[in-house]
């Protein structure tokens, strides 16, 4: 499908494998969902734009690059925290903003109840963030959130996902760029995705 990229890669099928278990603590479980949103951040920067840069190396003057876009990294909150670490380290110059969604449990439909961004929005590349893309309605709202703000180049940045959850943020706006770990088979009649890993939330933070 165009526009949706999953990542296969050794390391990162085994830090699923890690996550996915229903036995590993929080501790693990949250380094590890870092360390799957540090791996992801390789391929979502392949093609950022560079800039020249001229800096002076202790023996001679060197033309280098450097990013030529301000990169703003927007978790759903809570569980997109649990990614953010992990893609910050990779891009430390890179701004954070926060939206907090909530799922009404009947409807299935995601509400707003926070929302702060830096000024840049119009002008950055926007990672939203969360490791899961389930029915795809708090990626959607989020995305429309953001685009009332000035947002223009999204890209989402999750861990698992299904396909309804692609096929929804797909027709709401096919120029979304999608990172994904892994596509799980469905949802099931809760809005879970299956086999999944669970509630992200919950596991990441010790809560149920």
């Amino acid at each position: 499908m165009s526009n949706v990229h999953v990542l296969e890669h050794p390391l990162i099928k085994h830090k699923l494998t890690v996550i996915r278990d229903k036995n590993t603590k929080t501790k693990e479980f949250r380094e590890t969902v870092n360390e799957i949103a540090g791996l992801l951040t390789f391929e979502i920067t392949r093609n950022l734009t560079l800039k020249e840069k001229i800096v002076e190396t202790p023996v001679d003057t060197y033309k280098g690059s450097e990013l030529a876009e301000e990169i703003v990294i927007i978790p759903i909150l809570r569980a997109g925290l649990g990614m953010v670490e992990g893609i910050h380290n990779l891009i430390p110059t890179a701004k954070i903003g926060h939206i907090g969604l909530y799922r009404d449990e009947e409807t299935l439909e995601a509400k707003e109840y926070y929302s702060k961004f830096p000024d840049t929005l119009k002008d950055s590349t926007i990672l939203l963030v969360d490791p899961m893309l389930a029915t795809g309605n708090s990626t959607v709202k989020a995305i429309e959130i953001l685009k009332s703000k000035g947002a223009k180049h999204i890209i989402f940045v999750g861990i698992v996902g299904s396909p309804e959850g692609v096929k929804r943020l797909r027709e709401y706006d096919p120029n979304v760029m999608i990172y994904l770990a892994a596509l799980d088979e469905k949802l099931n009649k809760n809005g879970y995705i299956v086999p999944g890993l669970g509630d992200a939330g919950d596991r990441l933070f010790g809560t149920k």
